[in-house]
């Protein structure tokens, strides 16, 4: 129970983005998806890179040199934050619902009772599958509450699509 300071009985403060601490056991993705987001992040940086440097040998002008090492910058800093924008990466299974957590700056917590599922997608692209990895793609009545899990093993990935479909169909049945 809580009183209106937001800090429940026990003296704990109240994170409406860690709802149940005590009972809910979060799963972390992959740290291999580092290394994809990276490689991901990267190959686009080298296009950008390139058309900049394009432009700076056909024109020389100075903003051209200066474009390039925004871009540098961005591209570093970006890949720092991928670091800990990876470790956010989070689910969990509770009786009724799933919940699948993510962000650093704007942190988003969606819980997606398993009534409520239509179908569940495994997805994985070609730098995907080459690091062993797989998106768990959840899709409800409501466009607005599709919620994905990326960076799982192909294997957690199957589990996870066969518990999702066959407690989706068990409750739906129940409505």
């Amino acid at each position: 129970m809580s009183d209106q300071s937001g800090v429940t009985q026990q003296g704990v403060p109240i994170d409406a983005l860690e709802p149940w601490p005590d009972t809910v056991d979060w799963r972390p993705v992959s740290r291999s998806l580092i290394t994809v987001e990276l490689i991901s992040r990267a190959s686009w940086a080298v296009v950008v890179l390139i058309g900049l440097c394009a432009g700076w040998v056909l024109q020389g002008h100075w903003l051209w040199p200066t474009a390039v090492a925004l871009e540098i910058a961005a591209w570093a800093w970006r890949s720092v934050v991928t670091f800990r924008a990876v470790r956010a990466w989070g689910y969990a299974e509770r009786d009724n619902d799933l919940l699948v957590r993510h962000g650093l700056v704007v942190r988003r917590l969606s819980i997606v009772p398993y009534a409520r599922m239509q179908f569940v997608d495994v997805t994985a692209g070609p730098l995907e599958r080459a690091f062993k990895l797989a998106t768990v793609q959840l899709h409800t009545a409501s466009a607005a509450s599709d919620a994905k899990i990326p960076g799982l093993p192909p294997q957690e990935a199957a589990r996870l699509r066969d518990r999702l479909t066959a407690l989706g169909e068990d409750r739906a049945e129940g409505l």
